[in-house]
């Protein structure tokens, strides 16, 4: 899988761009705050249809414009296709494949396999449950259009009950209606489980094979899914949090609460770990996203590198840099001096200030 170009009107800070990227590396290198990671991240939304960073559409609009719009053109087993992205400001976002609208933004996942790797993935194993739950929905959701489907109405769902338990504390009657969303609730929620059991599993061989590559087999690292409530158990667990869900006005319990787990040997990574390990343990996560994508789509996804490899030790960032010259990537930096001294593939440069991007012919 390929990204052959993007282009874009106002979006983030380019009023009007235009690129050809090639199948191999791609550099964009410019002082901060000149633009690399809005062109990562507009390719980032044609996959996902929403932004990395945190916002609503309308924050990724140029100033002043009341749209913005992102083409990307892929190559996808041979097949090309045309991905149209239209943020609007006032309403909801349009999309399209091939000049087609899709009615519901799930239907683009797993057109455009995108994994995407910035300084903040770091921290990914210190930081909070929620970040560990969004590389697994979006990693599964990419793969999966089922666990997509379930996931999708068990947020809906999740939502509306928790609604309902905040209106019962006004309207009592209103409690007759809990079992319906509790039943929907259960539904969906054994279902995400019992996929992520699976993932996990098969995410936790290949990050042990990375994980032990990259330490030079110093450390066995073990991934396990801490599931807040068995499948099995999730009803009867639903039922003993009822009181604390309808004093809190939210659902205690399901897998919404989930997290995954990393030990080397007894150590627990997130509360014990160097910051050495941790870095070392979420390196090896997303060159395990590469490896499951390969194995199960039988094709590479596009690498989104932002600014990371200046986060890394020399050894961290070879391993990566040796480990991707199989697929397209794209690499932000603020220079070309780390890819020079390790005399890094480069296919083709972009050098970008102020929103004006050039393509650089020669560089040394």
């Amino acid at each position: 899988m390929i990204v052959k170009s993007v282009e874009l009107k106002n979006f983030r800070n380019y009023e009007k761009l235009s690129l050809d990227l090639t199948p191999g590396t791609n550099i964009f290198f410019g002082d901060n705050a000149q633009g690399k990671t809005n062109i990562l991240e507009s390719l980032y939304v044609s996959s996902t249809t929403k932004s990395h960073r945190s916002g609503k559409d309308r924050e990724m609009i140029k100033f002043h414009e009341q749209e913005a719009h992102i083409r990307t053109v892929i190559l996808k087993n041979g097949t090309e296709y045309q991905i149209d992205i239209h943020l609007k400001k006032n309403k909801a976002k349009g999309i399209a494949v091939n000049k087609i609208p899709i009615k519901k933004a799930s239907e683009l996942f797993g057109l455009l396999n995108i994994v995407f790797f910035s300084p903040e993935d770091l921290n990914i194993i210190k930081n909070g449950p929620s970040e560990r739950r969004r590389f697994l929905d979006l990693e599964l959701c990419q793969l999966d259009k089922i666990y997509l489907y379930n996931l999708s109405n068990y947020n809906r769902v999740l939502e509306q009950r928790n609604r309902l338990l905040k209106d019962i504390g006004f309207r009592p009657d209103l409690i007759g209606t809990l079992p319906v969303w509790n039943t929907q609730l259960i539904n969906y929620g054994q279902k995400i489980i019992k996929r992520r059991k699976q993932f996990v599993k098969e995410l936790s061989g290949t990050v042990r094979t990375i994980h032990g590559n990259i330490s030079g087999g110093k450390e066995n690292l073990t991934v396990l899914y801490e599931s807040d409530t068995e499948e099995d158990n999730f009803e009867q667990k639903l039922k003993e949090c009822e009181a604390k869900d309808l004093k809190t006005g939210s659902t205690n319990t399901g897998p919404h609460r989930d997290d995954l787990l990393f030990m080397t040997e007894d150590i627990d990574l997130r509360k014990f770990g160097s910051q050495g390990q941790q870095r070392t343990c979420a390196l090896s996560l997303k060159l395990s996203e590469i490896e499951l994508i390969k194995q199960i789509n039988h094709e590479s996804p596009v690498l989104l590198l932002d600014d990371v490899l200046s986060e890394l030790d020399s050894n961290r960032q070879n391993y990566l840099l040796n480990s991707i010259h199989d697929i397209q990537t794209l690499i932000t930096c603020t220079g070309l001096d780390e890819f020079v001294k390790n005399r890094f593939q480069i296919d083709k440069v972009f050098n970008i200030e102020d929103g004006t991007v050039t393509v650089v012919n020669r560089w040394s």
